[in-house]
């Protein structure tokens, strides 16, 4: 009895032993590099008139000047899916590891709660202001903070559970009704705002990230996140292939999706035009959204695993965007003030050319800034610095 309770110990050590327990650089890597796209979304936001989005917010489609400004704001749509996806393959991650190193379940849940809330604040404190809306504003971090608080229950569930039910979530969105929520109180319209009809209609009570369907794009992170924990460098090397061809899959999806022009698009196609195939709804994101957005997250992912294998994350272009890519939230928060800066008056433009002048010298600052923040946070790894 005793040899082969040995025997089951010494196996499961060595299965513990055979896993990956560092950083996986390259969802470092993708993570890194939406968030630079997302940096130049926000900064021509700030600055240029023609720069501008609300893609499918209560069914309508805002007209671009021209093709050049539709893809300058049709690039940053990798942002919002990939953040939060991550997000959720993170905190799967981390929460794994939290247990198998002797936290108790009661520990992480608080955890996930804290994290959460932390978002919640830092959204109605510094994300909200930044970009001059009321702190009620339900943002993408306020939704990442309301899903960690989710999570930090349903991560009980089996992974295959939460990978199901993410994604009945997903196809199944556009036929969520809330009806049953009055529209004539305050309450019941900002209700509606943060599960499923984001819209500025009535101040304060905005929001452009509800719940649904953005819940189920952080549970399949958080699947994807649950499948990688368990394997071996060599293992996730060799996921390469496979997670192009999901990427592959996912965009000729898109196409298929837009040509068919019913189901899976909240903005249907009017004509064949290159803005209207690429025209999709963002304010609820739609399924050729998703499928666009997230295949773009596979190929960064695939690219990210590439340069890992070739032995290249040393390089100093790619070390910064690994760094960058392992503070987002401070990066999130830091960039919104830094690029909002005005030193000029009313009406607050530049030119196209001066404003990737400044989106590339302040993206230089802010992976200084994120270098500098990261030797803090490794010098107190205890105290507020571990949620942000």
């Amino acid at each position: 009895m005793a040899t082969h309770l040995d025997s089951g110990i010494v196996t499961k050590t060595m299965e513990k032993a055979k896993k990956f327990s560092g950083r996986l650089s390259f969802l470092d890597f993708a993570r890194g590099i939406i968030m630079i796209i997302m940096a130049w979304d926000h900064v021509s936001g700030f600055w240029n008139q023609y720069h501008h989005g609300g893609e499918g917010i209560l069914g309508r489609a805002p007209p671009f000047i021209n093709t050049t400004w539709f893809l300058l704001r049709f690039v940053s749509h990798y942002c919002a899916p990939t953040f939060i996806f991550l997000a959720g393959t993170v905190l799967a991650i981390s929460a794994t590891r939290r247990l198998e190193r002797g936290d108790r379940e009661r520990d992480v849940t608080l955890h996930l709660i804290t994290r959460g809330l932390v978002l919640l604040i830092l959204e109605a404190a510094l994300v909200s202001p930044a970009f001059s809306l009321p702190w009620t504003y339900f943002g993408v971090i306020a939704c990442i903070g309301v899903s960690f608080i989710i999570f930090s229950v349903a991560r009980k569930l089996p992974p295959k559970v939460i990978l199901l039910v993410s994604l009945l979530i997903v196809l199944n969105e556009p036929f969520l009704n809330l009806d049953f929520i009055p529209l004539n109180v305050n309450w019941g319209r900002y209700l509606r705002v943060i599960i499923n009809e984001p819209n500025f209609e009535r101040f304060p009570y905005f929001g452009l990230y509800p719940i649904i369907p953005w819940i189920g794009v952080m549970g399949m992170g958080w699947s994807l996140g649950s499948y990688l924990e368990s394997k071996s460098r060599k293992d996730i090397a060799a996921l390469r292939n496979r997670v192009l061809a999901t990427g592959i899959a996912s965009i000729v999806m898109f196409f298929v999706v837009r040509y068919i022009n019913g189901y899976g698009n909240l903005l249907p196609r009017t004509g064949n035009t290159l803005i209207e195939w690429l025209y999709v709804s963002k304010y609820p994101p739609s399924l050729a959204f998703l499928l666009w957005s997230l295949g773009g997250m596979c190929i960064f992912m695939t690219i990210g695993l590439v340069l890992e294998e070739r032995g290249l994350s040393e390089n100093r272009i790619v070390a910064a965007v690994l760094t960058i890519g392992r503070n987002p939230l401070f990066f999130y928060v830091t960039h919104l003030w830094l690029y909002r800066i005005r030193w000029t008056g009313p009406p607050y433009q530049l030119e196209l050319s001066t404003t990737l002048v400044f989106w590339a010298v302040g993206i230089v600052v802010l992976w200084f800034m994120c270098r500098e923040y990261e030797k803090l946070k490794r010098k107190h790894p205890k105290p507020i610095l571990q949620y942000i």
